[in-house]
């Protein structure tokens, strides 16, 4: 069974199995910076959060990134962060560029989705597909420490949860 989420009130369904703390991290194919292939891979053996936002143009996601960019600033190279979002990589970096977000890297997820599909974030049943809001935390050995899917997407993840799930999994 999984988790109920909800978009301005109205229930929506989301694609793949959602994770749960001690679950192996799904690979993934996105597009970093340069539109170069990421995979989970490519994101280090050391503590990793994934920001998971519906788009960057909107307030919650943009307070959510400057946030999570400004609070893992103080775990340095111990730690990588990272947006995932269905924003096209252009928008994403002019967006970091713009606000000045330094403690994030970006992830697109638009070219086949299989970041939304393998972490159970795919939005399904909008007239155009979005990832709903969640927060995950894995460890450098590649398991979920923490996993949060928001309830309702229009709201701000447990900040305080997640960055506390970072630093002990950093530890």
């Amino acid at each position: 069974m999984g988790v109920t989420v909800t978009f301005k009130g109205g229930p929506v369904q989301l694609a793949g199995k959602q994770l749960v703390a001690g679950d192996q991290a799904p690979d993934f194919k996105c597009l970093g910076a340069g539109l170069a292939a990421k995979t989970l891979a490519d994101t280090g053996a050391k503590a990793r959060l994934f920001s998971v936002v519906p788009s960057l143009d909107t307030p919650v996601c943009s307070v959510q990134t400057k946030k999570f960019s400004e609070e893992v600033s103080a775990l340095g190279d111990k730690v990588a962060c990272y947006t995932v979002s269905l924003d096209l990589p252009f928008a994403q970096g002019r967006f970091c560029e713009a606000e000045k977000i330094t403690g994030m890297q970006n992830l697109s997820d638009v070219h086949d989705h299989s970041f939304g599909k393998n972490y159970g974030v795919l939005i399904e049943s909008l007239p155009l597909k979005l990832l709903t809001r969640a927060v995950f935390v894995v460890d450098k050995n590649g398991k979920v420490t923490y996993a949060e899917y928001v309830p309702e997407v229009t709201t701000a993840p447990n900040y305080d949860a997640a960055l506390a799930a970072l630093k002990a999994a950093a530890a």
